[in-house]
């Protein structure tokens, strides 16, 4: 570093502090980022924690019905029949989780579209009120130029 000219390697430290402040401010969205995603996750593991209950209570209620298989034909039926339920719950498991993540990603989307219309409306509200402020100013410094004017014009009365 060369202690006359503050460089380092041809960048001052303002483009070095510059670049530092745009990483920080990456770095703090992805952990925004990153906090929400734990959360949708967190989700995610309890719903599949609940689903992994109920596939562990169809298997435990497949193997009872097994066993009274061997004691009665009948039940052969009925087994089958639990067999199909366990796996279209399996099934509709799978395709809910894949809905569940379609639809967060959507409104993941849709939030940020949202926010951005707002931004840009907020924006021209902001622009549209600066407007009005310049021409009620204009207008007022007229006023108040005319009332000095008749001011000005009640000197120049000869009583």
């Amino acid at each position: 570093m060369d202690n006359n000219s503050r460089t380092f390697k041809n960048y001052t430290p303002e483009e070095i502090d510059h670049f530092l402040d745009q990483i920080i401010k990456q770095v703090e969205k992805m952990i925004e980022d990153n906090k929400s995603k734990n959360v949708e996750i967190a989700l995610k593991d309890k719903r599949i924690e609940e689903l992994e209950k109920i596939i562990s209570d169809s298997r435990a209620s497949l193997e009872k019905l097994a066993h009274y298989e061997k004691l009665e034909g009948t039940l052969n039926r009925a087994l089958m029949m639990a067999q199909k339920t366990s796996d279209q719950i399996k099934s509709n498991a799978h395709k809910e989780s894949e809905i569940i993540l379609e639809d967060a990603k959507r409104n993941a989307s849709r939030i940020v579209n949202e926010s951005l219309l707002k931004a840009e409306k907020t924006e021209m509200e902001a622009e549209m009120l600066r407007r009005n402020i310049n021409i009620f100013k204009r207008k007022l410094r007229g006023l108040v130029q005319a009332q000095l004017d008749m001011v000005d014009d009640i000197d120049k009365v000869d009583f």
